[in-house]
Parts: structure tokens; C-alpha cells; sequence
């Protein structure tokens, strides 16, 4: 049986966007990279908080430690305290051993909070002294403890409304909202889905030891006019059902869309493609290979034909830019 893949890891280098909200979010990603403020992701669900928040770590001066992610949805005050701050041996019934919870595990590196706004009062309360002082006790312990960590945290609930109308506590708000990253909803961004398509095309076949060849353009249009209500993790999981189902060409009826949610995607513009050689221009379907042409193309043209730019925005090499150009006969 294969191993349970690993989630995708990148860091901000690696990350770019054509869409001016996401390209704005990424600035601000990398500036607070070179900080130690905490760091709150609010976003839709789906929209990539996890992979963002693994991005700044990777880019920090704490990217040699460790990443620890810990989702506080769903956990009563007693679970969710032994699991972030630890226990000792006897702490409760069934506490047979010693635990190191998901805070001092983050020593030196970083502690991404998932669903944060979903912590009971008593557990933001226990919290709030362990982001501010560092200090934390766990369960059964004699002695208060100390430990280095970033706070990265991150919702899909309106957490300033919250704290003001006081289902949230503000002190632990402000805390945490060193500086605020707010993640564009995927049907914001239509420029950008062109390459994310074409990428979660290529990675969903190599992992499923599939070759697919061509995206047909009725297939494409079905996805680019989608509003994606579930956000990158939809997409993801479309493209995967595409996968399983297509076979060398990807037609529209591999494209299955979930049309059961109570608001219906609305027409969106097709997205204007830039000029192509006219070799790829006459092909019957857009293959993926002419999908990333066309996102080189219109990255380089948006950058009024500036190669070093481009490479960045791109984040390849120029030397790698340079090759793609003369693809396309405009090196």
C-alpha cells in the first residue's frame, strides 16, 4: 500500500498570483516572514490558510524548526488543553502516559492555530498566556513551562465582529492580530485559475500514473466559469474526479461540478487569453504544455516585457524563462 501523500509545501518564493487582492496578500506574506509578530489568515474555507501559513514559516528565520499545525474546532476545554499544552502521567482517567503537547513541540519554530474562533471561552483563556508570555502548564503539572513559539492562526468567521460584540475576547484578538493576511475567495480569482488548473492537472495525473494530454476548451470554460464555492480544496477535488475518469483528452463530462448548493454559479466572463503562436492557435484542444505557455505569455506581457520580472513573478529562473520565451519565439 503507498504511503500517505504529503501535503504540498511551498514556500512564498514559490507562490504567485496574477490576481492584484492575492498579489497584495503574498506582499504582505513575505514582509511579515521577516518578523516574529503573530500572524492571524482569515479567509473562506478552502482558500488555502494552511498552505499559506506553511509558506511564511518556510520563509522565516524559524524555517529550520518546526511547523506544528493544531486545529481547535471540535475538542471539549480538558482534550484541547492536553493536546496544545501537554500532560503528565496520571493527569486524568486514562492518562497512562506522558504527552508534549502541540505548544512546547513548536519550540523555536512556529504553531499554527487552526479554526481559532471555535475555541470555548475557558480554552482562550488558557491560550491568551501562553501567545503573550510564552508561559504554559499542562495538565497535572506542578510548574508553569516556557516555550519560543510563533503564533500563526487563522478562521473563516468575521473574528473583529466577534471580538466587538464579545464572542470572542479581545485581548486574545488583539494578541493574536499582529498583522491580518486576508486570502481572496477563489472565484476573485479568475486570472488566476488558468495555471491552477493546468497545475493541479499535472500534479493529480502524476500522483494517479495518468497521462493526460489535452484539456478540450469546452472543459475548460465549464471550470473557469465555476464560482467554486469550497475554494482551492473544491478544485482539487474536481480535478481529481477529472483525473480518475479522463483518459489522454479531458472533456467536458469528465468535469464534474457539485450543482446541489443553494446559491448557482453565475456566468463569469471567459478569461481573455493572450496572443499565441498560431501553431497552437489552430490545435483542436489546449494542451497543458500550451496552457502554461499561454500563463508565461500573459505574466510576461503583464510586466511590459520585463524578463527579470517576469521570472520573478513566475518564480522560475530566467534562465528557465528564457527557454519557455524562445518556445514562443520571443526570446
Amino acid at each position: 500500500m503507498n504511503a500517505r501523500r504529503q501535503p504540498l509545501q511551498f514556500n512564498l518564493d514559490e507562490l504567485t498570483s496574477q490576481t492584484p487582492a492575492m498579489q497584495r496578500c503574498l506582499k504582505l506574506a513575505r514582509e511579515a516572514a521577516r518578523s516574529d509578530l503573530p500572524l492571524l489568515l482569515q479567509g473562506e474555507t478552502g482558500t488555502g490558510k494552511t498552505l499559506l501559513a506553511h509558506a511564511i514559516h518556510l520563509s522565516s528565520l524559524r524555517s529550520d524548526s518546526t511547523f506544528v499545525s493544531f486545529n481547535a474546532s471540535a475538542m471539549t476545554d480538558t482534550l484541547l488543553e492536553s493536546q496544545l499544552f501537554g500532560h503528565e502521567k496520571g493527569a486524568f482517567t486514562g492518562a497512562n502516559r506522558k504527552v508534549i503537547g502541540k505548544f512546547p513541540a513548536a519550540h523555536e519554530g512556529t504553531l499554527f492555530l487552526d479554526e481559532i474562533a471555535d475555541m470555548s471561552p475557558t480554552a482562550q483563556a488558557k491560550i491568551l498566556r501562553a501567545v503573550e508570555y510564552g508561559k504554559f502548564e499542562p495538565l497535572g503539572a506542578e510548574e508553569m513551562r516556557y516555550a519560543d513559539v510563533r503564533v500563526l492562526s487563522a478562521t473563516n468567521r468575521p473574528l473583529r465582529e466577534w471580538a466587538q460584540q464579545g464572542e470572542f475576547r479581545q485581548d486574545l484578538y488583539h494578541r493574536l492580530n499582529g498583522i491580518t493576511l486576508h486570502i481572496p475567495a477563489l472565484r476573485d480569482r479568475r486570472e488566476d485559475l488558468p495555471a491552477l488548473i493546468a497545475m493541479e492537472l499535472q500534479l493529480c495525473a502524476q500522483r494517479a500514473d495518468k497521462t493526460i494530454t489535452a484539456l478540450h476548451p469546452d472543459a475548460f470554460n465549464k471550470l473557469i466559469a465555476w464560482d467554486w464555492p469550497g475554494n482551492l480544496r473544491e478544485l482539487h477535488r474536481v480535478i481529481q474526479t477529472v483525473v480518475l475518469f479522463a483518459d489522454g483528452v479531458v472533456g467536458p463530462e469528465h468535469v464534474m461540478l457539485d450543482d446541489s448548493w443553494e446559491a448557482p454559479p453565475t456566468p463569469a466572463a471567459k478569461v481573455t487569453e493572450p496572443a499565441i503562436p498560431e501553431t497552437m492557435a489552430t490545435e483542436p484542444d489546449a494542451t497543458l504544455d500550451a496552457a502554461i505557455l499561454r500563463h508565461v505569455v500573459a505574466v510576461y506581457e503583464s510586466t511590459g516585457r520585463n524578463k527579470v520580472k517576469t521570472a520573478e513573478l513566475l518564480g522560475i529562473s530566467r534562465a528557465r524563462l528564457y527557454r519557455k520565451l524562445a518556445a514562443l519565439g520571443e526570446a
